[in-house]
């Protein structure tokens, strides 16, 4: 099961990290496309919803693989699903359903992520 949990947390690492670079880095016009929400979002919004996730990616990996305060990795995990609970109601509440789908799928992995690690998987 670790090992399972190691290759999941690369991967939503991975995922979060790409995200969060590109709300970091891109102009929000570019990015409504991709990301329809963003049209009634300013700029900073955006840049400010990048930090988390961005962080949230590094707590996944870092703390745990240093072993340097490893209980980081379990918050980071839970305060990824708290953002992505958020990211839900924002999608409900604008009747976005394929925005919801991606962003409930991620609320549970990040969330049992967190249940892992704090409980019987911990370091």
């Amino acid at each position: 099961m670790n090992i399972f949990l190691w290759i999941l947390q690369v991967v939503l690492a991975a995922m979060f990290a790409m995200s969060g670079l590109e709300k970091a880095t891109q102009p929000r016009d570019k990015l409504i496309g991709k990301y329809p929400w963003m049209g009634d979002v300013p700029q900073a919004a955006v840049r400010l919803i990048a930090v988390p996730e961005l962080l949230g990616a590094i707590g996944l990996i870092v703390p745990a693989a240093t072993g340097i305060a490893p209980i980081l990795t379990p918050l980071a995990a839970a305060g990824l699903a708290i953002l992505m609970a958020l990211a839900a109601a924002m999608h409900i509440r604008r009747k976005e359903t394929q925005g919801l789908a991606i962003t409930i799928v991620l609320f549970l992995l990040t969330a049992f992520v967190s249940w892992a690690r704090f409980g019987p998987y911990g370091w």
